[in-house]
């Protein structure tokens, strides 16, 4: 008897001591589940329970039980009680995680979208496109790539796959309870969203890669001398840490702060520009932070990327949610349907040219697509390169948006080619090489 209740006490006291050390990481975990909730269920409209059962069933993610109030559009969510966390949805913003100073009438501002319908077909409208075969394209087997890439579902779990020839899609699939219309989290991919907003700008003759970042606070140390080119290409010397396992900087910033525009501006240097590169989502929202400088008042920032590239060449599902004090989330909170993060590496495939109007300038794309040192030809400027043949049977033109578990929009300007595969798993369980490869293949 007494050596049970000394086993029943060595287990309590191994549950304590377990809390206790992952005490701090359970405001992180339930912070996820339950931002992740609001955005699905609001944003992109799917159903608590498939959230639940696949988004949310990963490794202590799964910990966390949340709830749903529809008639306020708000989530809570806990972790055996503890850490509750609440997420609300604004209209226009999409959901964000809030504190216990969170005032819902201090931001009342939604951007102002355009949403034009042109009678045109895909890609520059939404009227179906004309059927046309292309006599070089072997349709079974690219058909064939695709069904692989949603092959074993416990692993590489693939949502959906397009890919686009000669501004003609030829292939197209979705995984049960995702269709053509369902907005899906591009992560990452939001950077090259939000870099494309600089070359806009750029273009416009409102900024020039070289200027220095005008933060205040940096002007009375090395910092002063990081130029917006070190911050798109992220070699700005800037410590951070980008970790999302543990509680690092990136976690804090996503799923404590806020306002997300200072996690990085308060950093300090731990080289000089160009001598290091390190991958930071906080140097994304920090350009997010300067982004609004641009502008006089806060709606015109919050227009700015709608008015200019969004609903201009017609990504209309798109949403780029913004952080408790209305900054947009550049480094991670973009949504649009598979069809719409399309059209964006369409745009890229031309170079800037939407159906004969200039976006950007033509230059922007050898800008970014441009190898950034110490990135071992892995990285441009917020986008992602084959430049060194990462992926060998893939075109070294490559390039694409990459975001968190294989949320890819890759461009093959020599193949003239846009692919978009969205999913939950990472370059490790999903074969791009293969896959990209497969559907070349399959072309020529």
């Amino acid at each position: 008897m007494k050596k049970s209740k000394k086993i029943i006490l060595l287990l309590i006291l191994v549950i304590i001591a377990a809390l206790a050390y992952n005490y701090p990481k359970l405001n992180m975990i339930s912070g996820y589940a339950v931002k992740n909730m609001a955005s699905n269920v609001f944003l992109a409209e799917r159903s608590k329970t498939d959230v639940n059962a696949i988004d949310n069933n990963v490794p202590l993610i799964k910990l966390a039980k949340t709830e749903i109030n529809s008639d306020s559009k708000t989530a809570t969510s806990s972790v055996f009680g503890l850490m509750k966390r609440k997420a609300i949805y604004r209209d226009g913003l999409g959901a964000v995680l809030i504190n216990d100073e969170y005032d819902a009438s201090s931001f009342t501002l939604k951007p102002n979208r355009i949403i034009t319908n042109t009678g045109l077909q895909f890609p520059y409208g939404d009227k179906k496109q004309k059927d046309t075969l292309f006599s070089n394209v072997d349709y079974d087997a690219i058909n064939k790539v695709i069904d692989n890439a949603f092959a074993n579902p416990e692993v590489q779990i693939t949502r959906t796959a397009l890919v686009i020839y000669k501004d003609q899609i030829i292939a197209e699939k979705y995984a049960v309870g995702i269709t053509k219309d369902t907005k899906v989290l591009g992560w990452s991919m939001t950077k090259s969203v939000l870099a494309t907003l600089y070359g806009i700008l750029q273009c416009n003759g409102k900024l020039s890669m070289n200027e220095y970042a005008p933060i205040s606070t940096w002007q009375k140390d090395e910092r002063k001398n990081i130029t917006l080119n070190h911050l798109l290409r992220m070699q700005s010397g800037l410590e951070w840490e980008e970790d999302y396992t543990k509680i690092s900087d990136v976690t804090q910033m996503l799923f404590l702060d806020a306002n997300m525009t200072l996690a990085q501006q308060k950093k300090e240097a731990i080289a000089k520009p160009t001598e290091i590169w390190n991958y930071s989502s906080g140097t994304s929202n920090l350009l997010s932070g300067i982004l609004k400088t641009k502008f006089k008042t806060h709606q015109e920032y919050l227009d700015f990327p709608y008015k200019s590239l969004i609903d201009k060449i017609g990504m209309h599902s798109m949403v780029i949610e913004a952080d408790m004090d209305g900054n947009y989330v550049g480094s991670s909170y973009g949504w649009a349907t598979t069809r719409d993060w399309a059209k964006f590496g369409l745009l890229y495939l031309h170079k800037g040219n939407w159906n004969g109007t200039q976006i950007f300038d033509s230059e922007w794309v050898d800008y970014i697509t441009k190898p950034t040192l110490h990135s071992n030809g892995t990285y441009g400027a917020h986008f992602w390169l084959n430049a060194e043949g990462k992926f060998p049977d893939v075109p070294r033109d490559m390039y694409s948006a990459n975001g968190y578990q294989g949320q890819r929009v890759f461009i093959i300007p020599s193949k003239d080619l846009v692919v978009v595969r969205t999913g939950l798993s990472e370059d490790s369980k999903f074969d791009v090489n293969a896959f990209l490869a497969g559907i070349i293949a399959a072309i020529e």
